[in-house]
């Protein structure tokens, strides 16, 4: 399947209902006579200014999920990525417009233009106040006749609806949300574009390469680019946001917008990148990185700013109890606490015992001799580089030989944990350091060696979860150690390993 889906015809109306099924009653949908898909709040009574927006669907949590208190009282959804009907959207004023008016909120796009404009004739023809702006924010093309609605619009659904969720009127909205709408920058960047549902993907843009400017219907951008590193790329974004919004000294909140495509891994990446800009330092507030007008599953990411005004500001950047809205946060450097000290476990000091260095040489030997040989036989079933691990953790036991406490078991079994779990990558360089941290603390009370050894086997297996039979080195060293405990035979615990081992 490309879409999780039913029926393409029933896509929207599904999703629809899943979002208020997953809303706590917060918000609801026209009943099933009526042909538009709308969702509205489930507390709103008329008296205050509605604010409506909408558009096609495929941009989600926009619309329908930046309905609710202090944002929009109604969003009217079209089929992906085209606009709702004239009707749709008439039903969508009548059904929340009550004598103060509503707001409708639209972004620059032919097919919502004209629907939305001529639903809000014929709600003015039925004796309804309504008025409606038009979002223009994309600056990626400059100089373009007609920019593009895109992320930036969000800043205006927060503005327009905190303000009517406070009691103001039609008019101070409109003449709030005229001057911020002056006031919007967003460029958008994409290393593919978008999926329609049940349709192939059109593989656009080359690989290796990023389009800017790509629209959130997968329209295209100005250009095509290469760039070796996402700091460059951001650089270069950045860089063009900043001359689009000129040089003087006002101060911004920014929206680092999740095109739909990008793991929260990349986005974070991207937004260190973005915080290392000279643009960063032009900002108060920053909303994201979040997911928040969407282009399906677009691989790319859009950054919009606000200039702040005094007008406006406590009313964008208010808390709100909306699960997709990313509220603003002030923008802050990054914290660091003190790294906790961890002692060195070598710092006991070296002692001398012949015999046990000896035992520690030889096994230390043994895994640099067998390299090559347990590598060859780890590309059979793995990576191929299990020799190579266990040979790293003997060259660095090998390195700090001379500062080893030979002499005191408990204190070398933990020096040798300390160091596995240091320089011996991958899960059997943790189970060793169990294995040989449990070791450690047995030896201090029993002062015996293999009773020791079969204590740290015993953590190895609760952490690692492994049994006998499970074919991991348990299946070796178990029979070995208990071989141990029973004559203290170095060659029958040989033997019994070999045969555990098969």
């Amino acid at each position: 399947m490309q879409t999780f889906m039913n029926q393409k015809s029933a896509l929207v109306s599904e999703a629809i209902d899943g979002l208020i099924a997953a809303s706590g009653g917060k918000v609801q949908r026209l009943d099933s006579t009526s042909h538009a898909r709308i969702v509205l709040r489930s507390d709103w009574d008329k008296s205050g200014v509605a604010i409506i927006s909408g558009g096609g669907s495929g941009h989600e949590p926009a619309h329908a999920g930046l309905v609710g208190a202090g944002m929009l009282t109604a969003a009217v959804c079209g089929d992906v990525f085209a606009s709702p009907s004239v009707d749709a959207v008439l039903s969508g004023i009548l059904a929340v417009t009550g004598a103060k008016g509503c707001l409708l909120v639209v972004k620059n796009y032919t097919g919502d233009r004209l629907n939305f404009g001529l639903a809000a004739e014929k709600a003015k023809a039925l004796g309804h106040r309504v008025e409606m702006i038009i979002v223009a924010d994309d600056v990626s093309i400059p100089g373009a006749a007609r920019p593009r609605g895109v992320a930036g619009t969000v800043f205006i659904h927060k503005i327009a609806g905190g303000m009517a969720e406070q009691g103001a009127s039609l008019e101070d909205i409109v003449a709030a949300v005229t001057t911020a709408n002056t006031k919007i920058a967003t460029i958008g960047v994409a290393r593919d574009t978008c999926t329609m549902p049940g349709s192939p993907k059109q593989n656009r843009v080359e690989a290796d390469m990023v389009e800017i400017g790509l629209g959130i219907h997968g329209e295209p951008g100005i250009e095509t680019a290469r760039f070796d590193t996402s700091k460059a790329l951001v650089i270069e974004i950045a860089r063009r946001l900043e001359v689009a919004i000129g040089s003087h000294g006002n101060r911004y909140a920014a929206l680092f917008n999740n095109l739909g495509g990008l793991s929260g891994l990349e986005m974070s990446v991207l937004f260190n990148d973005f915080m290392q800009t000279p643009l960063a330092a032009r900002l108060d507030y920053v909303a994201g990185p979040s997911a928040m007008v969407t282009a399906l599953d677009m691989p790319g990411f859009s950054i919009s700013l606000i200039e702040l005004d005094e007008d406006y500001t406590h009313h964008l950047i208010a808390p709100l109890d909306c699960p997709a809205w990313c509220n603003l946060a002030k923008l802050t450097p990054v914290k660091e606490v003190a790294a906790p000290f961890l002692p060195d476990i070598l710092d006991v000091g070296p002692s001398t015992d012949d015999a046990v260095r000896r035992v520690i040489e030889i096994i230390a030997e043994c895994c640099v001799e067998l390299e090559a040989e347990i590598n060859e036989l780890d590309a059979k079933v793995g990576d191929g580089d299990t020799g190579s691990t266990f040979a790293g953790a003997a060259r660095a036991v090998m390195a700090r030989i001379d500062q080893l406490p030979f002499a005191d078991g408990a204190h070398l079994l933990a020096s040798l944990s300390d160091i596995k779990s240091k320089a011996m990558g991958g899960s059997s360089g943790v189970l060793f350091a169990i294995m040989l941290a449990k070791a450690s603390e047995a030896f201090k009370i029993s002062q015996d060696w293999p009773k020791s050894l079969y204590a740290g086997l015993s953590a190895m297996q609760q952490y690692g979860g492994a049994q006998l039979d499970d074919r991991t080195m348990v299946d070796a060293l178990r029979p070995a150690f208990e071989s141990l405990m029973t004559d203290g035979s170095i060659a029958n615990a040989a033997v019994q390993a070999r045969a555990g081992a098969d």
